[in-house]
Order: C-alpha cells, then sequence, then structure tokens
C-alpha cells in the first residue's frame, strides 16, 4: 500500500469517527408516569436532522455540542433541549394542560410545510438500492422510510386542515367554543375523502355527523380532558 493510499484510508478512518462521535442517543418519557412514548418528532434545529422514537421511546440523532433539539408529539408540549455534551440523554414530555385544550392541535402545524425540502438527507437515505444490503436492513434506512412515512401523514393532516377549518364547520353546526372542537375531533373526515369528494359532499358529511352527535349520551359528546401535571 503506498503513502497516498494510506493517508486516504487514515483520513476516511478519522471522520468516520468523528461522524460517529456526533451521534446522541437517549429516551423519551411522559413526564407523569414514566410511559415510553413512540413516534415523538425529534429534530435538531441546527443541521435539520431529524428522527422518530421507537416503540421504547428511543432516539438518536446526529447532532453536535451547540445544537438545539426539539421533540413534539400531539397532544404534548413541545420541549428543547440544547446539547452541551454528547451522553444518552432522557426526556420527559408534559401532557397539554386542560386549560389548553381549545388549542386544537391542528393549531401548532405550519400551513407550508416540504419536507423533501427541509430534510433531504431523510428522502435519501430512504432510497433502496439492490446491491446495498444497508438500504433494505441498515437502521438510518429503516428510521428515514419511519420518517417519509410520517411526513406523508403531516401533509395529508395539512390539506384536511386547510378545508376542515373551525370557521367552516361552525357555519354549518350550531356549535361553539369546546362543543365545537369536540365535534370536529370525533368527525375528523379523513385525507382520502376530502381528496375524493367535493365541498357540498363535505357539508353532507358534516350535517351527518352532527346527527350522529346529538344522537350520542352526553357523557360521549366530549374528549377525555388530558390530565395536568
Amino acid at each position: 500500500m503506498n503513502i497516498k493510499s494510506f493517508g486516504i484510508i487514515f483520513l476516511l478512518f478519522i471522520s468516520s469517527g468523528l461522524y460517529a462521535q456526533t451521534l446522541v442517543k437517549g429516551v423519551v418519557v411522559e413526564y407523569r408516569d414514566g410511559t415510553k412514548l413512540e413516534n415523538v418528532f425529534v429534530r435538531d434545529l441546527s443541521n435539520k436532522q431529524a428522527t422518530l422514537t421507537d416503540k421504547s421511546g428511543r432516539f438518536e440523532i446526529h447532532t453536535e455540542t451547540g445544537h438545539l433539539l426539539i421533540f413534539s408529539s400531539p397532544g404534548y408540549i413541545a420541549d428543547t433541549l440544547y446539547v452541551v455534551d454528547l451522553s444518552q440523554k432522557h426526556v420527559e414530555l408534559k401532557t397539554q394542560p386542560i386549560q389548553l385544550r381549545e388549542v386544537n392541535i391542528t393549531a401548532t402545524r405550519t400551513p407550508s410545510f416540504n419536507p423533501q425540502k427541509e430534510y433531504p438527507q431523510v428522502y435519501e437515505k430512504a432510497k433502496v438500492y439492490p446491491l446495498s444490503p444497508s438500504t433494505w436492513f441498515g437502521r438510518e434506512a429503516r428510521n428515514a422510510r419511519r420518517l417519509k412515512r410520517y411526513f406523508k401523514n403531516e401533509q395529508e393532516e395539512r390539506v384536511v386542515d386547510k378545508v376542515f377549518t373551525r370557521n367552516y364547520v361552525g357555519s354549518i353546526v350550531p356549535l361553539k367554543g369546546q362543543d365545537l372542537e369536540d365535534f370536529m375531533t370525533l368527525y375528523r373526515p379523513t385525507y382520502a375523502f376530502i381528496t375524493g369528494n367535493n365541498s357540498e359532499s363535505l357539508a353532507v358529511y358534516i350535517n351527518d355527523s352532527y346527527k350522529k352527535y346529538m344522537a350520542l349520551p352526553e357523557d360521549k359528546r366530549h374528549i377525555q380532558p388530558l390530565v395536568e401535571n
């Protein structure tokens, strides 16, 4: 092996080692009882890296000291973590207090969302190459495909949000405040319905759903309040 080849291998070894050192691992749990939380979206605001927690609440993400990590999940208050070192992290998310229930989860979504532009590395890692086993079975590749599905769902939910609004639904049914919020949560239409039907069909759906809603026992018309911490 000549000196040039040795130098290249040495540099690759050093760079891969440095990259590996930026991998931070941790677990996300529910603040009140320590329940491991799955599918919490974890993102680094500085380098645009992103991941999801697994069934055991575990995550790993490439980051660096001085970066800020954001942890978010529907029904929980988003939390931030300033990376001061690369040690194992333990993150606790609090459920939304009862007084915040009127702030619908959909209100926290930004109207414009282009994951391909914001997280291009996710889509690159999600690609499958026939002669590359790591793209089929590798942890990063599998996690990237999970993120793609997550992003796809988020994009679809934004389409529903754009049509199924408080103002529109409130103009059809005689509900206000928390009653309207609960009704919209219980009878939120799917992405397939929204994209496969016109506005007249949506109005009919809302009216029919209102009849079903009013036929429910009083205690079944309301979403159970989130536990305050």
